[in-house]
């Protein structure tokens, strides 16, 4: 990318999280915003941040949850960074690709413990999969390849994910998961439990 540093005098954390509450989205969009904030001293920033950071997680685990932009991943375990991987889709739900980046992350990066956290409120609950391959041929003339793996009961969800989880072939057969779902307005996590 030319032309872009991360230049700048690096900002305070605090001085960091005044800046980007007061913000409000230009018209240029949200590419433009996030770049701006490198420039003002967020590439210093995270790259302090990551100084003398291994590149396996410390804590051997790897975080399965929503894309939901209100949950903060590591706030809510308080987590540091190089401590997890994180892995993050619509829904939090267990795909292939899923699959794909813990493998490598157990075969890879020693990982072994596997946290999957689907919440409350989810918005793959407010449509299923046809509607949506439905809505998108309309649109555009063709149906996905893919499937959204809408749910409507997030604890039958992530069950679904505990075991594929454990019973994938290409995950360590020393894996550990545990599954949750979060309440999107307490941040209460329930777990949920499955027998297999």
């Amino acid at each position: 990318m030319a032309g872009v540093s991360g230049g700048g005098d690096a900002f305070g954390a605090d001085q960091w999280f005044i800046a980007r509450m007061s913000t409000e989205l230009g018209p240029e969009g949200g590419n433009e915003e996030l770049l701006r904030r490198y420039e003002a001293g967020g590439g210093h920033l995270a790259a302090a941040n990551a100084e003398g950071l291994a590149v396996p997680p410390s804590l051997k685990i790897a975080i399965v949850t929503c894309m939901d932009s209100r949950i903060d991943v590591f706030a809510l375990f308080g987590m540091a960074l190089g401590e997890a991987h994180v892995l993050r889709n619509a829904g939090g739900v267990v795909t292939d690709d899923v699959i794909r980046s813990l493998t490598i992350s157990q075969r890879k990066l020693h990982t072994r413990d596997v946290l999957l956290v689907q919440h409350s409120g989810c918005g793959l609950a407010t449509f299923t999969d046809e509607e949506f391959s439905e809505e998108l041929a309309e649109e555009t003339g063709i149906r996905p390849p893919w499937r959204t793996h809408a749910f409507h009961d997030p604890v039958v969800s992530v069950r679904r994910g505990i075991r594929q989880l454990r019973h994938d072939p290409f995950l360590h057969p020393d894996t550990r998961v545990r599954g949750f779902v979060l309440d999107i307005e307490t941040f209460n996590l329930d777990e949920v439990e499955s027998p297999d």
